[in-house]
């Protein structure tokens, strides 16, 4: 024959069975190789053929991306550089999803189309958290400048959700794309090296296309150095921002720090981040305290200067 297209149904121990195909055979004609997701449906079939970053070179800008949180920004360099990705990585509730939100609502503000996707919470819990800290969403989802998704990671393939994001940039001009978080995606994958290699092509596409990316990952454990991590991309991204837990006072506190910028000279300093009185503020550099990445850290300062921001 001419062609041959071999087709696959795998089973999962949970959640929806994907299927998949691969062109192994086409005479005097060029395919892409490889396994491609498809689903049947109502209407017919959808195909997501695999993604190819090269396809898709444009020329950067690097214009810097506010988050309109001074201090967030100024710990970074003076923002997020335009086709770059962004890492925030930290135990559960110390604020990654709060800060990808205020990204979200700062570009729609500035008239730019963002994606967010959210794996883990309901999108109107994280509506409402954010609207409660000074930066509401729902001015910016009302207009469409900000579109959120709640996703299924048991019923999602990752070569439909690659070609979701991929059209997204392609028809609605999306500036930005927030993946929240990595841990709810891996569930849609087969296995970490996958995961590896998936987001590989898909950062590669967002960068060349000038669209910044916001990836959150959680980390297992709450207070101590032996976080770990379910999948390691700290080297795919650009950027890396590290929250913690800390104690001192008899209260838990938490804590930020940039510890990668690829396209800026970040600060290398760790600061108290506070999220009270309806705002987001960055607090001065923790200089009286030793062993904040551990959780636990050794108190050789004063203690009325915690919880004030950069600003006094």
């Amino acid at each position: 024959v001419h062609g041959v297209v071999l087709m696959e149904r795998l089973s999962r121990d949970y959640g929806s069975e994907r299927r998949r195909l691969r062109i192994t055979k086409l005479r005097a004609t060029k395919f892409r190789e490889g396994f491609h997701d498809y689903a049947i449906g109502t209407g017919g079939i959808s195909v997501y053929p695999r993604l190819i970053a090269a396809e898709h070179r444009t020329d950067l800008k690097g214009k810097m991306v506010s988050s309109s949180i001074p201090g967030l920004d100024a710990l970074l360099g003076g923002g997020i550089s335009r086709g770059t990705s962004t890492l925030l990585i930290g135990p559960a509730g110390t604020g990654k999803t709060t800060l990808s939100m205020a990204y979200a609502v700062a570009a729609a503000g500035r008239g730019e189309a963002v994606a967010f996707y959210t794996f883990d919470e309901t999108r109107w819990s994280v509506v409402e958290r954010s609207a409660n800290l000074g930066f509401d969403p729902l001015p910016s989802l009302a207009s469409g400048k900000l579109v959120m998704k709640q996703m299924d990671p048991a019923e999602l393939s990752p070569g439909e959700f690659i070609h979701e994001i991929r059209r997204a940039v392609e028809e609605r001009d999306v500036c930005m794309v927030i993946i929240d978080s990595l841990n709810g995606l891996l569930n849609a994958l087969p296995g970490e090296a996958y995961l590896a290699i998936q987001m590989h092509e898909l950062l590669m596409f967002l960068n060349q296309r000038s669209v910044v990316t916001l990836l959150v990952l959680s980390q297992a454990g709450i207070l101590g150095a032996s976080m770990e991590s379910p999948v390691d991309l700290s080297y795919l991204a650009d950027n890396m921002l590290l929250l913690r837990y800390f104690e001192a006072s008899g209260k838990v506190r938490k804590a930020i720090s940039a510890v990668k910028n690829r396209s800026a000279q970040h600060e290398d300093t760790i600061r108290e981040i506070l999220m009270r009185d309806g705002k987001i503020s960055i607090g001065e550099p923790l200089r009286d305290f030793q062993g904040v990445m551990t959780g636990i850290p050794t108190f050789i300062g004063a203690s009325e200067k915690l919880g004030r921001d950069r600003n006094g």
